[in-house]
């Protein structure tokens, strides 16, 4: 009679003892699929800023053929300037983003002016820089597509319970999407001669 008692106490303990461990379980899974999003997110702008790199390497050399053949373009070529240099400076990936989106903006339309001047668009080095930059922008595009496709499935999981309770616990913050930074950038560039 007193083993059965003595069981009797036991089997809640096992319950109770198999429910905390399918709790700390399923936070550890929890708190491990966070950072394993987090630093996919983190690879994905990694992977988008080399490309970015890329294209920011080439701009001076773009600037000085446009330079050659359309002088009197010159504000056209500030504003690629700018925008590069505002890439050069920023801080944070946010500035990043707001930076990359201005050349990329300001880029179309030092390629809108090439349109006008025949003897530019025949230039070899030209036409070797702007395909190269064409084939760039396609993988900037393609990287910036899985960056804010990661970014919204950690911000998903960081945001839904109970998800966000590991994530509030642990500071893991809302990543920015990359966007377009404002209306201006979103139309084409309007050129006139």
């Amino acid at each position: 009679m007193f083993a059965a008692g003595g069981s009797g106490i036991m089997l809640p303990i096992i319950i109770v003892i198999i429910i905390v461990v399918v709790i700390i379980l399923v936070l550890i899974g929890m708190y491990n699929s966070l950072v394993k999003l987090r630093n996919r997110v983190e690879e994905a702008f990694a992977t988008m800023d080399v490309y970015m790199k890329k294209r920011f390497d080439l701009v001076p050399n773009l600037v000085e053929t446009v330079k050659g053949y359309a002088s009197h373009e010159s504000a056209t070529l500030e504003k690629v300037v700018q925008a590069r240099s505002m890439i050069q400076s920023a801080g944070t990936p946010e500035q990043r983003m707001q930076g990359e989106a201005a050349l990329t903006t300001t880029l179309r339309s030092l390629f809108a002016v090439a349109e006008g001047y025949p003897e530019l668009k025949a230039n070899t080095n030209f036409m070797g820089l702007q395909t190269e930059l064409s084939g760039i922008e396609d993988e900037i595009a393609q990287s910036r597509k899985y960056y804010n496709a990661i970014v919204r499935d950690y911000n998903t999981k960081t945001e839904t319970f109970p998800s966000m309770l590991i994530a509030n616990m642990f500071k893991f913050e809302r990543k920015p999407s990359f966007e377009i930074a404002d209306d201006a950038e979103r139309n084409a560039p309007k050129v006139q001669f």
